[in-house]
């Protein structure tokens, strides 16, 4: 195969595997394509489509003293590009020391059918459907006296991922997202809602608008209220941005060195430890229905958590938490080592089920005197070793009484820690796919109930959000 007439991405992958001269080689090759939609004011504004390319080139090289790693990434690469980008790669590798992380490359043999197969790619057909309901919900909109504001994106990446050892695999990763905000005319009133799809066949603009409108009904009543530690039922969008920030500090290595909620006093790490009453699980799943994500390991760069000497490896379904124990910390090939607990790498989603059946709306209803949120955003963390973490409501607070919404609040800030959370949590409700407010660049597959917190400490009024 000629540089010159390498074009498709696994035709880049084999051609920078031919030209590694390193003791070991990975190759990551991201074809991304994405659509998009905005509107303001009941009306479309913007829409587009864009294409890219990203390659990764991992070289590894032997030593006396241990392997050491170099990683290289550009982005629109073409074939004139990859000779010096491979170079690069292990330019870097040669200049580092031995990589703490270094395993032997996972074994070959691994080949996916398609990966010789063109890139999967959105277009803006994924929004036929979509797009003449948001139309019809605009005109609902002017005539209830709102306006509507939001946007609507979606993602299609095609991972090639070959390596030295012989492993050839690929994934195909749709990712959609639906941001909707209502406004009153006077912009005293707002509420938002959410949703993420891998296809925008499941999304129904007119059910979120129906939403959205009682939520501005609920808010034409103003109650200021103090700050304080109040029942409060946190939605399932609020539920997943605090438990995934849980996930992102479940680190075995982090843990085991007692720097995380995570690390057992005196030395070793919680698992196996009781953290909720509640039979909660939390878990993980590649091939989750609805919530697929990649089935084996694309690491771009290493870290406590995540090994470039892992890329490849096959990756199952993992409970962080089982029936309210501690059951899994995320762990490298190189850190399960360390730690001496199995190996259980990152996965690209998280399921919350406690085997509720309640719906929001019914645990609303069953509640005497408390506060009903939309979402949370601008988390920050306080405390790694309590995973405190501190952030504030948006977009509507409501006051329930008797199991009815009776005002929209002030805005709170918050602090509170999503494990101290579980461990207090009185009720979950029915587990619902979900989009999480603060995480959704980041993360868009998640799956989790809503939770009755019983005392969730408002710490300080908010204004002016």
């Amino acid at each position: 195969m000629t540089t010159s007439s390498v074009s498709k991405p696994h035709e880049i992958v084999e051609r920078a595997l031919e030209l590694s001269t390193a003791d070991g080689c990975v190759v990551i090759a991201d074809e991304q394509s994405s659509a998009n939609l905005r509107w303001a004011g009941n009306a479309l504004t913007t829409n587009g489509v864009t294409r890219g390319r990203t390659l990764t080139v991992i070289a590894t090289v032997d030593g006396a003293q241990g392997t050491a790693s170099g990683v290289v990434s550009r982005s629109a690469v073409t074939a004139a590009d990859l000779e010096p980008l491979v170079r690069a790669a292990e330019a870097a590798a040669r200049a580092a020391g031995p990589a703490e992380d270094a395993r032997p490359l996972v074994d070959g043999g691994q080949v996916s059918g398609d990966f010789t197969d063109a890139p999967a790619e959105t277009t803006s057909a994924v929004f036929a459907d979509f797009a003449p309901a948001l139309g019809e919900s605009f005109a609902r909109a002017r005539a209830g006296g709102r306006e509507l504001y939001g946007f609507a994106n979606h993602e299609l990446t095609s991972t090639y991922l070959g390596t030295s050892t012989g492993v050839r695999l690929r994934h195909d990763q749709p990712s959609g997202t639906l941001e909707l905000n209502a406004k009153s005319p006077d912009r005293t009133r707002s509420a938002w809602a959410g949703r993420s799809t891998r296809d925008f066949k499941d999304v129904d603009p007119a059910s979120l608008d129906t939403e959205l409108a009682q939520r501005l009904a609920w808010a034409e009543r103003k109650i200021e209220l103090p700050a304080g530690r109040y029942e409060t039922l946190l939605p399932p969008t609020a539920v997943a941005d605090l438990v995934i920030y849980q996930l992102w500090s479940s680190s075995a290595r982090d843990a085991a060195e007692g720097r995380t909620v995570f690390s057992r006093p005196g030395g070793g790490t919680r698992v196996g430890e009781k953290l909720s009453e509640l039979p909660l699980t939390l878990r993980s799943d590649p091939h989750e229905p609805g919530l697929e994500s990649a089935p084996f390991v694309i690491a771009h760069s290493s870290g406590d958590d995540a090994s470039v000497f892992d890329n490849g490896l096959p990756l199952t379904a993992t409970d962080w938490v089982r029936d309210g124990e501690l059951a899994h910390l995320i762990t490298t090939r190189h850190s399960a080592g360390l730690t001496g607990l199995p190996v259980a790498p990152g996965i690209g989603n998280l399921v919350l089920d406690a085997g509720g059946e309640r719906s929001l709306e019914e645990m609303v209803a069953d509640t005497g005197r408390g506060l009903l949120l939309t979402c949370l955003w601008y988390i920050r963390e306080v405390d790694p070793a309590t995973l405190l973490l501190t952030g504030l409501t948006r977009d509507g607070v409501y006051l329930v009484k008797n199991g009815e919404v009776v005002g929209e609040v002030n805005n709170f800030r918050f602090n509170e820690s999503p494990v101290d959370l579980l461990s207090r949590a009185s009720e979950a409700g029915r587990t619902e796919k979900t989009l999480p407010r603060e995480w959704s660049d980041w993360f868009t597959r998640a799956a989790t109930p809503a939770l009755r917190i019983p005392d969730f400490n408002m710490s300080s009024v908010s204004r002016g959000v």
